[in-house]
């Protein structure tokens, strides 16, 4: 089994070389979920707007129990690499790939099958229910594609490839503008031709992915024969991802009960933050793309005992990330009217999408250091932690403050989505802490060595 470049050489290089194309493949991911929006905008109804925008959050929260819990195949893969324990590594992507066609069944009959019970639980504006409903309904019934490219992403960042994921995402990103031409541009199909195009583009990346792997040399033992459910192996996997996925789901859920009450408020306010999250997706993704290659990074860099390489990347990641962020920040705050503006021409719906904008913009700052450290401790497994400072900021701080600010007299969305940066505050200080905690204990450790 050849070297991984992620514990070799200079760090920054290597860990830009890897996150690098993570961004790109994230890019891609969030071009072709922002192109439903912008083209329901521009050749839609308000209503179909609303509905695109809570249907794919709702989506986006499901999908994150799958990232979350396919984590755990990344760290488990990636120590099994550093370790040089192919056999090993093989078993693992056996017994995820195992596992997730379980949560793939479940998801394909149960989503669809309550898909307005959804949409009644997010307060869908009346004018958009009907969209809401079957765009959850019709992305239900795709699940087995989203899971099975968020398994085979999970997979290929183990292994330290970024770029397999990038090609298979381009690809479904081509797919799925083609798509959302057709049938929402072309046939009028509105919220329904969006989540349609959607999920044939995932299907377009799963059989890419497929295509690839078959002809890919992998770094490990690998056959039909290793997908089966072996308890060692998936419990491993679950100790990893549970966590994770539980606190993305419960941070989902956080944002989910901001909808609701945006939702609640009218349907301009419930496009303007579908919008607005649509445009954040783009701008935090610099952090997030760290995120993901962190966990790669440090997992494998653990494995081969090599810890202050894993130390060293920390650092680099937060200053790289922190540079993008203040122009992020710059963007959201001063232009924001001018990035709602590509997604629809309603000006009310403009203005109040860059009121949700600007409150994001000092998120934009502070999710560098955020994002960097849950990506580091992930890699180390301490993934309990990480659910649990995502627990906190979620329900100690994020929901409380929007339904506070929500019951002021004359509130608009700027104080409802200042939330997120201050939940944030509360969350780094959290792993600051942890941080500080743990590195206390490896000196008092070397020094008692010596």
């Amino acid at each position: 089994m050849s070297k991984n470049s992620l514990t070799e050489g200079k760090i920054f290089p290597s860990l830009l070389g890897f996150a690098a194309p993570v961004f790109l493949a994230m890019f891609l991911q969030a071009l072709y979920g922002g192109v439903d929006l912008l083209v329901v905008g521009q050749f839609a109804e308000t209503g179909d707007v609303s509905g695109v925008a809570t249907g794919s959050l709702i989506m986006q929260t499901f999908t994150s129990i799958i990232t979350g819990l396919a984590m755990g195949i990344t760290v488990l893969v990636g120590r099994r690499i550093g370790e040089e324990n192919p056999e090993e590594a093989g078993r693992a992507v056996g017994g995820g790939i195992a596992l997730f066609s379980v949560f793939a069944l479940l998801f394909t009959v149960l989503v669809p099958l309550f898909s307005d019970q959804l949409a009644h639980m997010m307060h869908a504006p009346e004018e958009a229910f009907r969209e809401t409903s079957d765009y959850i309904k019709i992305c239900g019934i795709g699940s087995v594609f989203i899971i099975a490219y968020n398994v085979l992403g999970s997979i290929f960042r183990g292994i330290g490839d970024a770029k397999t994921p990038l090609i298979t995402v381009a690809i479904a990103a081509v797919a799925n503008v083609i798509g959302d031409i057709i049938l929402v541009a072309g046939f009028d199909m509105g919220a329904a031709g969006a989540a349609i195009a959607t999920v044939a583009a995932q299907g377009v990346s799963v059989v890419m992915s497929l295509i690839l792997i078959r002809k890919k040399k992998l770094p490990f033992d690998f056959s039909m024969r290793s997908i089966r459910f072996e308890q060692d192996i998936i419990g491993a996997e679950l100790r990893l991802g549970v966590p994770i996925a539980l606190q993305d789901l419960l941070v989902g859920i956080s944002f989910l009960i901001i909808q609701m009450i945006v939702n609640s408020i009218d349907v301009i306010s419930s496009a303007a933050v579908g919008i607005g999250d649509k445009v954040c997706a783009f701008l935090l993704l610099i952090p997030a793309a760290y995120m993901q290659a962190m966990s790669a990074f440090v997992a494998q860099n653990l494995g081969a005992r090599k810890p202050e390489r894993a130390r060293a990347a920390l650092k680099c990641s937060i200053i790289s990330a922190l540079v993008v962020g203040m122009l992020m920040a710059y963007l959201a705050i001063f232009h924001g009217d001018m990035l709602a503006r590509i997604f629809d021409t309603d000006s009310v719906v403009v203005e109040r999408a860059h009121l949700y904008l600007a409150a994001y913009g000092f998120d934009c700052i502070l999710t560098p250091f955020l994002f960097c450290f849950i990506g580091y401790y992930n890699g180390c497994g301490n993934t309990t932690f990480v659910m649990l400072q995502g627990i906190f900021g979620a329900f100690a701080v994020r929901v409380p403050v929007v339904y506070l600010m929500s019951s002021l007299q004359n509130t608009n969305l700027f104080l409802i989505g200042i939330s997120t940066p201050i939940s944030t505050v509360f969350q780094i200080i959290l792993c600051l802490a942890v941080f500080g905690h743990l590195e206390k204990k490896r000196m008092m450790k070397e020094s008692e060595a010596k």
